[in-house]
């Protein structure tokens, strides 16, 4: 903020703080800058006095040679403010970088300096774990009044004797100054003093009076100025602290402590009660009261209060927007003149705004500019690029700017045809004739470097890209360089008109003219010409006359006079040729010929009929469909070519297929056709072909795809399910025959009998093979019938036999019980208990079950029933879920019933009193007793294991001993043994055994082996085959393999020959040695394969072989056609 000024009325003189200020003296609106970790700027922007009106800049420069990242920089105004979301026309940033000395120079413009940008700023540069900031201030000055243009004007001559007379008075040039009052006695008036003393409302009115313009920063140095005496509050322990920052889209939490824990506390905002909701959260603990903002926007930057009975406490939040930055910057775009221009750029944040510029001028949305937005992406567009469009294209964001340049080419113009020079007569016609490639150009046309004037005899034309020059009844003066120039182009196209003069030095003899007709040839009858479209027609005319007579040719009112072209006249000595090239409908009609000389006169009319093949046919459409045929219908042409159509000619392909299948080799006359022998199931399409006597059109669209298709046969097997009071359920099988296009669903009618109207039953096709008929009349006699429906339509109805009465049947209660149920069920503890028993009965019956004779608990056991069912379920079995269970199935005085046995079994525990009875030789006598817990199932057998001291190993000596007692033989001498025993039933084997309580001790004896000598045996042996090679027959390109087996030891060497000839490392030949069995792999055998194959197996007892023949043979047709 800037210091109190000096009131001129008063003349109060307003102490200012010393130069040097203490250092918890700044600047008001800042905190005291923090310790600077590193020392990034090099270079910090310093305090200025700025004119008002003017421009002021400051740059501040940061060494990033040490850096890792992009370090961020920040400008900010007094405390909080971030100058960076306040970019625009007044506050202007840029950032440049330096790659060979790496620094980044960041610049901040203020555009126009006004009173309001006095006061405190800051810089701060951050990047990752290092920091460095800078402060300065801005004071403003009124500008200065400007001095007069024309300094003669100031001078002045003493004197009323005119311009020379008197002495010059140079007092105009003196500044004008005011007049110093006579000066008072200097008084020092401390402000802040008087501020603090008084009023609120008197801040404003005294802030004018000694030229305080920075309130804001006055009120927070008068903050700063009562905390130096706080008045102790009753309470609060702890107030807000004086100010709060928090990001745009974060939270922020306020907090206060209270003397009094059950004090209840009221927060406001800008004097408003705020209500807790998930923006604002009060939370209370003990004393501490907090209020919770979430996700801050602009809106919460305010003020905010705690009030405690009379006692408040006030704060600031202020939110911050973090600049929009550009996260893809301009590209340069070079198009040609009529191109669309796209200058695409993208920000940081998708809802940000910016500013497009052209060399500093801002672009707005006209008819030229058109400005796109979709999401994070930016778009400037220009529709038709001109030259004038060429320059440097700005974008800004209030953190960010980029640029783009803009080239715009010319273009370039193509010449398809030049003009030609021209020799003319008098009276004829001159034509000069170019084309360019650019429609839109337009052009002028000079003779002689003089722009030609349009007249009654001089026609320009400019038709798309061909410009005509036409000048009637050439005369002398005509003669002479003509140029055409296109507009806008460095280009010009001449050609010279060249004037030829006759002169008739004599007088001949005058003979009337005469047309001479040939009426033979192509004249179908007299004066008419057919010609096939496109085909070349030349008519030659003799004409005779004395002079020459003047030949003209006209179609309708259109003379016919040009000598080049399609449709041109070849004019020769007594013969006059009219040329059509590539003979067109348009050109069909009646020419007449006149020819005229001073004698006279003669006409003719000759008929040209252009006859060509026809149209193709019109809407060919697929009528309907069978099961392996298709209607066809399609409309004539609409053209026949001049010639009666003769007929058609049909072709057909599968959709997806490039190949059409014709259908008719001979003309067919009628316009609907039936095609057959085709595939259900399968989409064609169909096309025609037209035929007159010229010849065949071009094919017609094709037919949308049809798929040949029948409906299926009727459904089988219509029966009634079940019939209540006012229903009916039915079913059915599917139909017999279904074919390609599959069933879509069943429609179900029915009807009363004798009547003969259906009625539909369901509105959409069912699915399924069953429906149940509701709102049925209860007693009438009803008929039922179902139709399948695919995509071919409804198939033939399945149509019930008799009729059915709508009344509720009494059926006797039974119960099916299962199979599996009709014995004891046995489970085990823990598994799952799943019991449907199925009944029958009508109406529906009363289910009861019994346990044990006493009513069931459903809180150990789910009974679960429906009309056709019941079902008896236990999660997990238990002991106490044994017993007999009783079904009872009741309907009015009629009832069934049925007992189940359910037994829930599990492992049996340990035999009891396990002892060793007796013991001799090397046997031992056990005895034990049944366990107490059998696993409620009989005991199926014993498990008995030994165990000698020494080891304590255990090993299973008997398995499944019925009776409560063995004998265990096979004891070691010399050992002393322990046994237990394990207990079986239907589960298994319990999990603990019974342990004998004495042991069986095997004594030693007298008795000594005598052990034999060992002599080893010779298992040397000459090689042997035991199995010798068979001869094969193979044939030719299949994998073949011969093997053989061989003994003998030492292990023999094998060798494998081909016609005596030894098999080497050929990669054709894989040998295999397993265990003795050798095999011999020939890989895709050819004729040269065939032959003696030996197998040698020597060492150093001997040699053995054996060899076989093996024949390959070459497949034949024969015997492939066999296969």
């Amino acid at each position: 903020m800037p210091e109190p000024k000096k009131p001129g009325a008063k003349g109060a003189k307003v102490e200012a703080p010393p130069a040097d200020k203490p250092a918890e003296e700044h600047v008001p609106g800042e905190e005291p800058q923090m310790s600077q970790i590193s020392g990034l700027l090099v270079e910090k922007p310093q305090s200025v006095t700025a004119i008002k009106g003017k421009n002021v800049t400051f740059v501040a420069k940061v060494d990033s040679s040490q850096l890792l990242r992009k370090p961020n920089m920040k400008w900010l105004k007094g405390k909080w403010m971030d100058l960076g979301s306040k970019a625009g026309k007044h506050l202007q940033f840029k950032e440049t970088y330096d790659r060979n000395t790496k620094i980044y120079t960041y610049e901040m413009t203020i555009v126009k300096v006004v009173d309001g940008d006095a006061g405190g700023y800051r810089c701060e540069v951050t990047s990752k774990d290092k920091c460095d900031s800078c402060t300065f201030d801005i004071s403003v000055e009124a500008a200065e009044e400007t001095q007069q243009t024309n300094i003669l004007e100031a001078f002045k001559r003493s004197g009323d004797a005119g311009e020379d007379a008197g002495e010059l008075d140079f007092s105009g040039l003196l500044k004008k100054r005011e007049r110093k009052q006579k000066e008072e006695p200097e008084i020092n008036v401390d402000v802040w003093e008087i501020l603090k003393n008084a009023k609120p409302c008197d801040y404003e009115k005294i802030a004018f009076e000694y030229g305080i313009t920075d309130l804001r920063g006055m009120l927070k140095r008068l903050k700063k100025m009562k905390k130096v005496e706080p008045k102790k509050s009753d309470a609060f322990l702890k107030k807000l602290d004086p100010a709060y920052s928090v990001e745009k889209g974060k939270k922020i939490q306020l907090s206060v402590e209270l003397a009094d824990p059950n004090a209840q506390v009221k927060w406001l905002r800008n004097g408003q009660e705020i209500k807790p909701s998930a923006k604002y959260i009060f939370e209370s603990v003990g004393g501490i009261r907090k209020l919770t903002i979430n996700k801050c926007t602009l809106a919460d930057d305010a003020a905010y209060e705690c009030v405690v009975g009379e006692e408040k406490s006030f704060t600031e939040v202020f939110v911050q927007e973090p600049p929009v930055t550009i996260t893809k910057m301009l590209d340069d775009v070079h198009v040609v003149v009529g191109e669309k221009v796209e200058f695409e750029v993208e920000v940081s944040d998708e809802g940000a705004n910016v500013k497009w510029m052209k060399d500093g001028v801002e672009l707005s949305r006209d008819g030229k500019y058109r400005f796109k937005k979709d999401g994070t992406k930016h778009w400037l567009i220009i529709n038709e690029a001109t030259t004038e469009d060429i320059g440097t294209y700005y974008v800004y964001t209030s953190g960010g700017e980029s640029k783009g340049e803009l080239d715009v080419e010319e273009k370039e113009l193509e010449v398809l045809q030049s003009i030609a020079d021209l020799t003319l007569k008098a009276a004829e016609q001159a034509v000069f004739k170019c084309e360019v490639s650019d429609e839109k150009v337009t052009g002028k046309w000079f003779k002689d470097g003089v722009e030609v004037i349009p007249s009654d005899r001089i026609k320009m034309t400019h038709i798309g890209r061909t410009h005509k020059l036409v000048i009637d009844d050439v005369k002398p003066e005509d003669a002479g360089d003509y140029t055409f120039v296109p507009d806008g182009y460095a280009l010009s196209l001449s050609a010279k008109l060249n004037f030829l003069e006759i002169k008739i030095d004599y007088v001949p003899r005058q003979e009337p003219p005469k047309i001479h007709l040939d009426t033979t040839g192509s004249f179908v009858n007299k004066n008419t010409i057919i010609v096939v479209a496109g085909n070349k027609l030349r008519f030659d005319v003799d004409i005779t006359g004395d002079p020459p007579p003047t030949v003209c040719w006209k179609k309708g009112d259109t003379e016919l006079s040009e000598a080049e072209g399609r449709v041109r006249v070849e004019t020769r000595k007594n013969l006059s040729c009219f040329v059509i090239e590539g003979a067109e409908r348009a050109d069909e009609g009646l020419y007449h010929i006149t020819v005229t000389n001073p004698a006279g006169e003669d006409k003719a009319d000759v008929m040209v009929k252009i006859v060509d093949v026809p149209d193709p046919p019109e809407n060919v459409k697929c009528t309907g469909v069978g099961e392996d045929s298709a209607s066809i219908q399609w409309d004539p042409p609409t053209f026949d070519g001049g010639v009666p159509v003769k007929g058609y000619l049909m072709e057909r392909k599968k959709k997806g297929s490039s190949r059409w299948t014709k259908l008719n080799f001979d003309i067919y006359e009628s316009t609907t056709y039936e095609a057959k022998k085709m595939i259900e199931g399968v989409l064609y399409e169909m096309r025609v072909f037209a035929v007159n006597g010229i010849g065949m059109s071009q094919p017609s669209a094709s037919s949308k795809p049809f798929m040949p298709i029948a409906p299926t046969s009727e459904p089988t097997r219509l029966t009634v399910e079940d019939v209540t009071d006012g229903t009916c359920a039915l079913k059915w099988l599917p139909p017999e025959r279904i074919g390609a296009g599959g069933i879509d669903g069943y429609i179900i009618e029915y009807c009363v009998e004798g009547a003969t109207e259906w009625v539909q039953a369901n509105e959409t096709p069912v699915e399924k093979n069953s429906y149940r008929v509701r709102g049925l009349p209860v007693g009438e006699k009803m008929l039922f019938r179902v139709t399948a429906v695919n995509i071919a339509g409804r198939s033939p109805p399945a149509v019930m036999a008799q009729a059915v009465t709508i009344r509720e049947i009494v059926e006797r209660p039974k119960i099916r019980l299962p199979r599996e149920l009709r014995t004891k069920y046995i489970k085990r503890v823990g598994e799952k208990v799943n019991l449907v028993i199925p009944f029958q009965g009508k109406p529906r019956p009363v289910v009861t079950w019994l346990k044990d004779g006493a009513p069931l608990d459903t809180k150990l056991v789910n009974i679960r029933t429906s009309d056709v069912d019941t079902i008896l379920f236990i999660r997990q079995a238990a002991r106490e879920h044994s017993g007999q269970y009783t079904l009872s199935v009741q309907i009015e005085n009629m009832e069934d019933k049925v007992n189940l046995e359910i037994q829930i079994v599990d492992k049996p525990g340990p035999p009891i009193a396990v002892t060793v009875t007796d013991v001799w030789g090397f046997n031992a006598a056990l005895e034990w007793k049944p366990p107490k817990d059998n696993g409620n199932c009989e005991i199926t057998g014993y498990t008995i294991q030994k165990a000698d001291l020494k080891t304590k190993e255990w090993f299973t000596v008997l398995e499944h001993n019925r009776r409560p007692s063995c004998t265990v033989s096979d004891l070691v001498m010399g050992n002393e043994y322990t046994f237990r025993v394990f207990s079986e039933n239907i589960c298994g084997m319990s999990d603990d055994a019974g342990i004998s309580k004495n042991t069986a001790a095997i004594a030693k004896t007298g008795l000594q082996q005598k052990q034999q000598p060992y002599k080893e045996k010779d298992m040397c042996s000459s090689p042997k085959f035991i199995t010798p090679l068979m001869d094969r027959s193979v044939i030719a390109g299949y994998s073949a393999a011969i093997s053989c087996a061989v003994r003998g030891y030492p292990k023999p060497k094998i060798i494998w020959m081909k016609n005596k000839m030894i098999i080497g490392e050929d990669p054709k030949y894989l040998m295999q040695n397993n265990q003795g069995v050798l095999t011999l792999n020939i890989r895709k055998p050819s004729l040269f394969d065939g032959g003696k194959y030996t197998c040698k197996a020597i060492n150093d007892l001997g040699e053995d072989e054996v060899e076989c023949k093996l024949v390959v043979r070459v497949v034949t047709e024969k015997e492939e056609a066999k296969k």
